[in-house]
């Protein structure tokens, strides 16, 4: 038993230590527990999410994971699509989302937004998000602060691990 020990609770041990580093700042798989982001992503997918921000641009349409501006939701994770980057105006009215006064083409969307929100414009260093599933998620349009500050954000989604699988 000794023998057994020394050879192998080295490896063991560097094993642990490496998937907790990777898993805490490389990457993690995550679960999605609510229907916020439907049809695109289903309610228990697991997703694979990408956190070294700083090696990644963030653009119109990512899926990104991130702590929301919530009272009493702050250590949550929220899964939503990036709708406004810094300096971005957003607006949705009949139905259609804007950004800089232009018509968004969103195919992901099952059906039509049946609210009215803005005109907002995104301040420096925040993002402004939304789910795929607008008439029922809890997302920017109904927080008391629409924006998600940069250091909020946890990653990017890369795979839904269902659809690999």
């Amino acid at each position: 038993m000794k023998k057994f020990l020394k050879q192998w609770l080295p490896s063991i041990a560097l094993g642990v230590i490496l998937s907790l580093f990777i898993r805490s700042y490389v990457a993690e798989a995550m679960r999605v527990p609510t229907d916020s982001m439907v049809p695109t992503i289903e309610v228990n997918d697991r997703l694979f999410v990408e956190k070294l921000l700083w090696l990644t641009t963030l653009e119109h349409g990512d899926i990104v994971v991130f702590y929301p501006p919530v009272p009493g939701e702050e250590e949550k994770r929220y899964v939503k699509r990036l709708i406004g980057l810094p300096g971005d105006t957003i607006e949705i009215k009949e139905g259609v989302l804007y950004r800089n006064g232009s018509k968004v083409d969103e195919p992901y969307l099952k059906e039509s937004m049946t609210y009215t929100f803005g005109p907002v414009t995104v301040p420096d260093e925040h993002y402004f998000f939304l789910g795929d599933n607008r008439n029922v998620s809890y997302d920017a349009h109904l927080w008391p602060t629409p924006f998600v500050a940069k250091e909020q954000l946890v990653g990017k989604v890369l795979a839904d691990v269902n659809d690999i699988f």
